[in-house]
């Protein structure tokens, strides 16, 4: 992700900017909330789709994500270690737009 991160601050705003694939997806599994993440700079700033019942695009802060406790301290957010992308970012973004969700 941080490779991702690094090869697309130079192409930002131009139309050599990157549609890469997801390269992680992490979920609540106590409720809504669902991040495909594309890319992420070394302090945790990352990149991709989000979805708490509203899928958009933007920013967030895996540290922040990494802190949240569920249900009395006992859920965390996790990863999807079976998820594997298979398509770019722009396209689950399509399809969460017209399903509502992300549908990965």
């Amino acid at each position: 992700m941080v490779e991702n991160w690094n090869e697309q601050q130079p192409l930002k705003g131009t139309s050599d900017e990157r549609d890469f694939m997801p390269v992680a997806k992490l979920f609540n599994p106590a409720g809504a909330g669902t991040w495909l993440i594309t890319e992420c700079n070394e302090d945790g700033l990352a990149f991709g789709l989000v979805d708490f019942g509203y899928p958009e695009l933007g920013y967030f802060d895996l540290n922040e994500i990494a802190e949240v406790r569920l249900m009395g301290g006992l859920v965390r957010i996790e990863q999807d270690l079976h998820f594997q992308a298979d398509k770019p970012l722009s396209k689950y973004a399509e399809d969460a737009r017209i399903h509502g969700c992300i549908k990965a």
